[in-house]
């Protein structure tokens, strides 16, 4: 199911306006588009492509930042299997990898988006660790029976988080939204934090 090939797109578009990130047009342009790096890790100041315009919402350097300082009271990333859904550029998955994560699963069904995701997982050298799925987050995110942690930054009118939360296949769950992510039965909110415009909601499995 996992695909590293493709070839990044250089042609440049004038972006589309979408209600989801999924189905938008993308395309890079250098010269236009603020360089998005690596924070900390192997990669720590490595740049990260990332598509012109404002059809994709890619995770600030600060709310990484955070997210993975917060992480580290409640999960240890050395050697660990990660699932990157909604994944963009694949900015959150690389941070992981970056800072030890062992394998990161990345889905994402826009065909253009995953150019920009393969082309920059090729350049940081990161294709043996990474396993990228075209396709729908909801629908894919349970076939990584091996993972145990997901992150999540679906576009900002995501509303499905409980039936995405019910296919996780893990305990634990960072999930990037508008609004802080309320959780359904059988989960639990360990941490809320708004970054910008940004809420992270850090979601534990009850057992």
């Amino acid at each position: 199911m996992g695909d590293h090939r493709g070839h990044q797109r250089t042609t440049r578009r004038s972006p589309t306006k979408s209600t989801t990130r999924e189905s938008a047009v993308y395309a890079i342009d250098r010269n236009s588009v603020e360089p998005m790096r690596v924070v900390a890790g192997t990669l720590r100041g490595r740049r990260i492509e990332s598509p012109e315009g404002n059809t994709t919402r890619p995770t600030t350097d600060m709310a990484r930042e955070a997210i993975f300082n917060s992480l580290g009271s409640h999960y240890d990333l050395t050697g660990a299997r990660i699932i990157d859904c909604f994944a963009g550029t694949g900015a959150l998955g690389i941070e992981a990898l970056s800072r030890g994560a062992g394998h990161v699963t990345f889905i994402e069904r826009d065909k253009m988006a995953l150019d920009v995701l393969r082309e920059n997982l090729r350049s940081l050298g990161l294709v043996d660790t990474s396993t990228v799925v075209r396709g729908d987050a909801v629908t894919q995110v349970g076939q990584c029976k091996d993972a145990t942690l997901v992150l999540a930054d679906p576009p900002y009118d995501f509303a499905n988080w409980p039936e995405f939360l019910a296919a996780v296949p893990c305990n634990l769950v960072v999930a990037e939204a508008a609004a802080p992510v309320p959780a359904p039965a059988g989960w639990e909110v360990l941490r809320e934090k708004r970054y910008g415009r940004t809420h992270v909601t850090f979601l534990r499995r009850v057992k």
